[in-house]
């Protein structure tokens, strides 16, 4: 008798199912709900919203409607930012060494830690000197790199 070997196929997340999953966690994160307290929104676990984040799971688009609506947010605006292609297959991979695009950096907890921060400054021209402050700061240490290299 033979034996028929099976494959075992690992089905790799879809590069677009990652870009909204990503989408939803910026804006939850910026609204400051909890993946919990989305979960319970949406009558789901929260390892499901933590699937959706990741890509791992795809959002359909009755349960997406319904996370814009809890996100107050267009469906649109999770596909803001999408490369555009002409049909062909969508690839948004980052490589390793490359500098993070303004995509990847606005999905960073520090990111919207730091705009949270930087809004609760009531005074516009402290803020506009704390933004000044963070600008030498950057220049400074982009002219440092170069010297090193």
């Amino acid at each position: 008798m033979l034996a028929v070997k099976k494959e075992t196929n690992k089905l790799k997340a879809d590069p677009i199912d990652i870009f909204v999953g990503k989408k939803i966690r910026q804006r939850r994160t910026l609204l400051g709900i909890s993946q919990e307290k989305l979960s319970n929104s949406l009558n789901i676990t929260f390892q499901q919203v933590q699937k959706y984040e990741s890509g791992a799971n795809r959002v359909s688009s009755s349960r997406l409607y319904n996370i814009s609506k809890i996100l107050k947010v267009t469906i649109s605006y999770f596909f803001e930012g999408l490369p555009e292609t002409s049909g062909k297959k969508v690839s948004i991979v980052a490589e390793k060494n490359k500098p993070l695009d303004n995509q990847d950096v606005f999905t960073k907890k520090e990111t919207i830690d730091l705009v949270k921060t930087y809004y609760i400054i009531k005074d516009e021209a402290v803020r506009k000197k704390v933004l000044e402050m963070v600008k030498s700061i950057a220049n400074t240490h982009k002219l440092t790199q170069k010297d090193e290299e």
